[in-house]
């Protein structure tokens, strides 16, 4: 059973929304940090979104006010809704579990030991 599988990415034109959602069936949320990062062709991924243990979030600016993380605990599932997509929105976006992490690393990806297969997010103009 793979832990973490992402799903919910497509292609859609500036301006419009997506949820990815993230089955993470072996992870219990209390016990882990669990993040969205991105990464663009020729890029270096990037952080996205991350939600702590205590429900705190944390977001890279460009997104803040436009994307928001959230998960349901009973059925083991993380989300991110994205609003307002520009086309520097485009990358493949992974889930990921870590254990709890301070506030100042739950964006780094090297913090993180478990990954998703990725979606693909594609924003035309």
């Amino acid at each position: 059973q793979v832990p973490l599988v992402a799903s919910g990415g497509g292609s859609v034109q500036a301006g419009g929304s997506l949820r990815l959602s993230c089955a993470a069936s072996r992870y219990t949320f209390s016990r882990y940090c669990m993040g969205w990062f991105r990464q663009a062709p020729g890029k270096e991924r990037e952080g996205v979104a991350a939600i702590n243990t205590d429900g705190s979030t944390s977001y890279t600016d460009s997104v803040k006010g436009r994307f928001t993380i959230s998960q349901d605990n009973a059925k083991n599932m993380l989300y991110l809704q994205m609003n307002s997509l520009k086309p520097e929105d485009t990358a493949m976006y992974y889930c990921a579990a870590a254990p709890p992490l301070a506030w100042w690393t739950r964006l780094q990806g090297r913090y993180y030991n478990s990954w998703g297969q990725g979606t693909q997010v594609i924003v035309s103009s």
